[in-house]
């Protein structure tokens, strides 16, 4: 793994411990008040902004993520990370897999790293890693 991916995988792996254990205040820390999610689901596409998610993380139990930086790009205050990501969720009193491709825009200000766009998408079938 190259040095960007290193720096990538280590951002992402804060945020996935942050989710984990249901840190709002350190979610925050990562993620730019500018924040935007981009996705899909079953139900059609979706675009929410950082409170929207916050709130939606604290109405779920994340049980696991594994996180697989695939490509990245850095520059001084830009960043972009190709991420494949599985997850457990329980919700409604089910269990919910999912697997993603994630694409993350990092942004370098004030000294410290902040993801302000995500844009998720369905794992093409077979999604291993």
């Amino acid at each position: 793994m190259d040095a960007s991916c290193e720096l990538i995988q280590s951002l992402e792996n804060e945020w996935r411990d942050a989710l984990l254990s249901r840190d709002i205040d350190g979610l925050r820390s990562l993620i730019h008040p500018r924040f935007v999610l981009i996705g899909t689901r079953a139900s059609g596409p979706f675009i929410i902004n950082r409170e929207e998610w916050l709130a939606a993380v604290q109405q779920r139990e994340i049980v696991t993520i594994d996180l697989e930086i695939r490509e990245s790009f850095v520059s001084d205050e830009v960043m972009v990370g190709t991420v494949w990501a599985r997850w457990k969720v329980k919700y409604f009193g089910g269990e919910i897999e999912d697997c993603v491709l994630l694409t993350d825009v990092w942004v370098k200000e004030e000294d410290r790293w902040q993801v302000v766009r995500r844009h998720s998408s369905p794992a093409p079938p077979g999604c291993k890693f």
